[in-house]
C-alpha cells in the first residue's frame, strides 16, 4: 500500500503539559491514517472531556466534542449514521478518566458492534483535575500513591470483548501503538485500543516508570460479523406536521408576552400550549416555553407565551406584559419578576398587604373558585382573555377542542366568560 503523504494533524502546537504522553497516540494515529490512505474528509474524530478533549484543533479531519464520557456514544451516533457512505471512518478518544464514567457507553457501542474505533488514553489518573485515580488506575500504581490498594480496577479491555467488541487490545509499548491503530482502524465493526500513557505532572514522568505499574498487554478478537445498518426510508416529521390556518381575528397591535405561573400538575404547561395554539388559530407568530423543578409533581409550574404578528427569534420573556397567578408555588418563583408596567391578574387567597402596596394596578381574581385545582390556570387565562381582548375567546376554544378532555375544558371556558368582567 502507498503512503500517503498528507497530514491529518493541522499544524497547531499540541497544547498538553512537557512529557504528556498523549503526543505520541495522536502521531501515531496521523501516521496509521496515512499508511491506509483515509482523506482527511473521510474521517470523524470525536473527542471527550479532560486532557484527552484537547485534541479537536490538532485534526485537520472533522471533529465533534463531547461530554465527560460521552464520546463513545457520540462515536456509536456518528458510526451508525455514515454505514452507509463509502469508505468513512470514525475514531473516538477518551481517557482513564472519561471512561469510568462513560463506562456504559463502551460497553453499549461494543455489544452493537457497530463500524468504528475507540482509542483510551490510559495515564492511571484525572490529569486535568489534580490526580485523582480513576476506574483504570491498576493496584501497582495505587500502592505507589497509597491509594485504595484493596480496590481492583476495571479490564476494560476484557469488558469490551466480553461485550461483543470485535477488536480489543491493550498496548503499553510506544512503538506498537500505530501498527495496532492501523489493525483496530481495518477492523470492520467496533474496535478499542487501550494505549498507556505518561502523565508528568501527576504520575509517572518517565516511560520505563510507567511500565512498571500498568497491567499487562491483552488482545482479544472476536469472529462476530460488524453489525450492518440498513437505511429505513421514513417520512419528514415536518409532512406530518398540521398546517393550521388562521380562523379568527386578533385584536392585537404589538408583541404581547404572558406568563402563567401556577403549581405542578395545575395543568400551567398544558394552558401555555393551548394559548400559543390559540395565537396561531388567530394567525399571529407565537412561541411557547415551560419551567418546572425535576420533580415534576411538586412545586412550581410556570410557562411563558409570547404572541405576535411578526416572526419571534427569542423565546425569552425578560419582561411579561400579563402575569396570571393562580397558585403560592407560581407567586414564589415569579415574585421578583412582577412589575408595575404589567397587567397582574393573581388569586385572590395570594394577595397581601405588600403586593397591594407595591402593585397598585394589581388586579385580584378569585380563580380558585371557578374551577377545580386542574382547572384553575385555564379558568383564568380564559378570564384574562375575555378581560383583555388580547386573542378572541373562541379561538381558545378552538385550541382544546382537539384535547381528551375537551368537554370539561370547554365547560371551564363557557362558565368563566359568560361571567360579567
Amino acid at each position: 500500500m502507498t503512503k500517503n503523504k498528507q497530514t491529518y494533524l493541522t499544524d497547531k502546537k499540541f497544547p498538553f503539559c512537557p512529557g504528556c504522553g498523549h503526543g505520541i497516540s495522536i502521531n501515531a494515529l496521523n501516521k496509521a491514517l496515512q499508511e491506509l490512505n483515509y482523506g482527511p474528509n473521510d474521517v470523524i474524530v470525536v473527542s471527550d472531556i479532560g486532557c484527552s478533549g484537547l485534541i479537536d484543533p490538532l485534526f485537520a479531519t472533522h471533529t465533534i466534542h463531547g461530554l465527560h464520557g460521552r464520546s463513545p456514544a457520540l462515536g456509536l451516533g456518528v458510526a451508525m449514521g455514515v454505514a452507509q457512505k463509502p469508505n468513512k471512518k470514525v475514531i473516538a478518544f477518551i481517557g482513564d478518566g472519561g471512561a469510568t464514567i462513560g463506562l456504559q457507553h463502551i460497553l453499549e457501542a461494543a455489544r452493537r458492534n457497530v463500524d468504528m474505533t475507540l482509542i483510551v488514553l490510559n495515564n492511571l489518573l484525572y490529569g486535568m483535575t489534580g490526580g485523582q485515580i480513576s476506574g483504570l488506575s491498576t493496584q501497582k500504581f495505587k500502592e505507589i500513591i497509597d491509594f485504595e490498594k484493596d480496590i481492583p480496577p476495571f479490564d476494560l479491555i476484557q469488558l469490551a470483548h466480553a461485550s461483543g467488541s470485535r477488536f480489543s487490545v491493550r498496548v503499553n509499548a510506544p512503538n506498537r501503538i500505530k501498527d495496532t491503530l492501523k489493525k483496530a482502524i481495518e477492523t470492520e465493526g467496533f474496535s478499542i485500543v487501550e494505549a498507556a500513557s505518561l502523565c508528568p505532572s501527576y504520575g509517572m514522568k518517565k516511560m520505563n516508570e510507567l511500565m512498571e505499574v500498568v497491567e499487562h498487554e491483552e488482545i482479544f478478537e472476536h469472529d462476530r460479523p460488524a453489525t450492518k445498518i440498513k437505511d429505513k426510508p421514513v417520512h419528514s416529521l415536518l409532512e406530518e406536521t398540521p398546517v393550521i390556518k388562521p380562523q379568527f381575528k386578533s385584536e392585537l397591535k404589538e408583541r404581547k408576552g404572558i406568563l402563567i405561573a401556577g403549581s405542578a400538575g395545575g395543568g400551567a404547561q398544558s394552558v401555555a400550549r393551548f394559548l400559543a395554539l390559540a395565537g396561531m388559530h388567530a394567525g399571529l407568530e407565537t412561541t411557547m416555553k415551560g419551567e418546572y423543578p425535576i420533580t415534576v409533581g411538586t412545586g412550581f409550574s410556570v410557562a411563558e407565551v409570547i404572541l405576535d404578528h411578526q416572526p419571534i427569534n427569542y423565546t425569552g420573556l425578560e419582561k411579561p406584559d400579563y402575569f396570571i397567578i393562580v397558585t403560592a408555588d407560581g407567586l414564589s418563583k415569579v415574585r421578583n419578576k412582577l412589575h408595575n408596567d404589567a397587567q397582574i391578574y393573581i388569586d385572590e387567597k395570594l394577595v397581601d398587604d405588600d403586593l397591594k402596596n407595591q402593585y397598585p394596578n394589581l388586579i385580584s381574581v378569585p380563580f380558585s373558585k371557578m374551577a377545580n385545582r386542574k382547572s384553575t390556570a385555564l379558568a383564568a387565562t380564559a378570564y384574562v382573555l375575555n378581560k383583555t381582548g388580547i386573542l378572541p375567546v373562541e379561538a381558545l376554544k378552538e385550541a382544546v377542542s382537539s384535547h381528551r378532555l375537551k368537554d370539561i375544558f370547554l365547560e371551564v371556558i363557557e362558565k368563566v366568560t359568560q361571567q360579567p368582567v
